[in-house]
């Protein structure tokens, strides 16, 4: 009977410590009083004139990029139902955010020096702000949203569409600027 209840003592502090042991909590960070978000729509601050046509930077652009963002921004508040999207007015916390880069880089060259892989980057830079309290939560440059995609497989077939890629990339941007606004990291 003592060893029984040594037992499950033992099995209830070794859950009790693996569980405190690395603090992660899935918990959001915010103030309990921000329930509802309004994302700004994000501004174009890319000046395509100046991207370089050089094989490691090769200009491209969607149009409406900004408003693409804006938009999986918005649906990814909603799936992950921590903020609610809202109304300028009504909304609790404020998301700005500016485009400001994106890039196309070459990862992988096939025996013929023809890219296989490239990787896409978006970058922006973005302001959290309680409306509440009338005060900034964090502001932060140079955040990055990527992924890597295969332009040519064996016979030059075509594996993935640079548009599809650019989604993924812009999908990838809009979950981490939603945890970085609900995470405090």
């Amino acid at each position: 009977m003592v060893d029984r209840l040594r037992a499950v003592v033992t099995s209830l502090l070794l859950g009790l410590s693996l569980s405190a042991g690395c603090g992660y909590t899935t918990r959001p960070g915010l103030p309990t009083h921000l329930r509802t978000v309004y994302v700004k729509p994000f501004v174009n601050k890319i000046d395509v004139t100046a991207l370089s046509t050089g094989h490691e930077r090769f200009p491209i652009y969607r149009h409406r990029m900004e408003v693409d963002l804006t938009n999986a921004v918005i649906t990814r508040y909603q799936f992950t139902g921590l903020l609610r999207p809202s109304t300028p007015e009504r909304a609790d916390a404020r998301l700005e955010g500016e485009l400001v880069g994106f890039r196309r880089d070459a990862l992988r060259y096939d025996a013929n020096q023809q890219v296989e892989e490239w990787r896409l980057n978006i970058v922006v830079n973005l302001r959290f702000v309680d409306q509440k309290a009338g005060t900034v939560m964090w502001e932060e440059e140079g955040f990055t949203g990527d992924t890597t995609y295969f332009a040519i497989a064996s016979g030059s077939q075509v594996v993935e569409s640079e548009a599809s890629a650019l989604d993924r990339a812009i999908t990838d941007l809009a979950r981490r600027i939603v945890e970085r606004s609900v995470e405090n990291w």
